[in-house]
């Protein structure tokens, strides 16, 4: 059964890879397109907005990949609810490991494997943001260190007697 439980875990974790990588790569190019579209403008809620947009996605797509685990469960039998299947999906998925629902003994080993790929999954979303988030800081500094050479150029005129 163990074979069993690989062989119907690994399709799913894949097709939750090839999911996780597709919105991940949206969400990334959403992001450069807001950026340069809004590199001209000023304010906190322009800067975040893009960030705020790929983090919300990617939260959806992580839900998502839960609600493809939860209907495997249930396709096998393993819930008669979707509601259990999805809160058992959810705590597998996000490796919490509450316990207080369990599989039987035929499927078990799929609890594991979802928790494998929900570390996964999870940390891909967590580096997207903090790629996305670097960007941010760097154009930021770019910004307060041209700001501080322009002023530092002005200093330098009046100091040289230009106007």
């Amino acid at each position: 059964m163990t074979l069993m439980n690989f062989l119907v875990g690994l399709p799913v974790m894949l097709l939750c890879l090839v999911v996780q990588t597709a919105l991940t790569f949206w969400c990334v190019r959403h992001y450069v397109r807001q950026s340069v579209e809004t590199q001209t403008a000023r304010g906190f809620w322009t800067g975040i907005r893009p960030l705020v947009v790929a983090m919300l996605a990617m939260m959806v797509c992580n839900l998502l990949q839960i609600g493809l685990w939860a209907a495997l469960f249930v396709v096998l039998g393993e819930f008669g609810e979707r509601h259990d299947a999805i809160y058992h999906s959810a705590v597998n998925f996000t490796s919490l490991g509450y316990g207080d629902i369990v599989m039987s003994k035929n499927w078990k080993l799929l609890g594991p494997l979802e928790a494998a790929n929900g570390v996964m999954m999870l940390g891909m979303t967590a580096a997207a943001i903090m790629a996305i988030l670097q960007h941010m800081i760097k154009v930021q500094q770019d910004s307060l260190f041209a700001s501080a050479e322009a002023v530092l150029r002005r200093v330098a005129a009046r100091r040289d007697g230009a106007p």
